[in-house]
């Protein structure tokens, strides 16, 4: 059993991709945080990496086992790569995003002004 909130892990797991993707990186990809629910990462392999054959080893032989050592062995990691055993949960633990409200705020603003 994981001892972390979801957010807490979500946060670790945060900090810890940039060390995490440099494989990945190295073959043209790039990982991507989409959020954790019940202790289990949820993430997507983007570029290169999408979609391809080897995503699954990827995903377990090199993200999921670095986040195992960086943070808890019993981690478990799944790419959310369109297969439905892999979906994303509606209710996973992703923190909003305040800086995309207050470009949205921004452009509104923008649009407002020039009808004004």
């Amino acid at each position: 059993m994981i001892p972390f909130s979801d957010e807490e892990l979500y946060y670790a797991v945060e900090n810890a991709l940039p060390q995490v993707s440099g494989y990945v990186s190295s073959h043209g990809g790039g990982i991507t945080l989409l959020g954790i629910k019940d202790g289990v990462v949820y993430i997507e392999l983007i570029g290169t990496c999408h979609g391809c054959s080897m995503s699954i080893m990827t995903t377990n032989m090199v993200v999921r086992r670095e986040l195992r050592t960086l943070i808890h062995p019993e981690l478990f990691v799944i790419n959310v790569d369109g297969k439905a055993e892999n979906k994303l949960p509606d209710d996973v633990f992703r923190p909003i995003q305040d800086d995309k409200l207050e470009d949205e705020k921004s452009v509104l603003d923008k649009v407002k002004n020039i009808f004004s």
